[in-house]
């Protein structure tokens, strides 16, 4: 009955070395929504989104989209390590007034949930 015991210790064991191995990349930011708040029209409409990869494989950002053309967002070039940060810049026309709410979709090799949301919002006021 002792052997059997260990045997299924063992099997669990080995079962949880290997799911903690095949974590993969994982994407995690300081933040997802940035809030420009009330800007002067067109005042500098740049922010930047910092990730960082907190699996164990490389992370990769195969696409990142936003919901109109007045933000353009640039995404980084290659993978980043396990352990590494990077960056999305996101830049917005300000030459638009009034308020306004804009989705940037990312898309990464992730396993689970590899499509995520990003928000920007703020005001834009009219020329002066």
């Amino acid at each position: 009955m002792k052997i059997y015991h260990y045997v299924n210790l063992l099997f669990l064991f080995v079962i949880a070395q290997a799911i903690s191995q095949e974590i993969g990349p994982q994407i995690n930011f300081k933040t997802t929504t940035i809030d420009y708040g009330t800007i002067e029209n067109n005042s500098n409409g740049e922010r930047i989104f910092i990730f960082s990869n907190t699996g164990n494989a490389p992370l990769i950002i195969k696409n990142v989209k936003s919901s109109c053309g007045c933000t353009v967002p640039k995404k980084p070039k290659g993978p980043i390590a396990p352990g590494e940060s990077s960056e999305i810049i996101v830049l917005y026309d300000t030459n638009r007034r009034g308020p306004f709410r804009k989705t940037i979709t990312i898309t990464t090799n992730v396993k689970v949930n590899p499509v995520l949301a990003l928000k920007i919002k703020g005001i834009v006021l009219p020329k002066s």
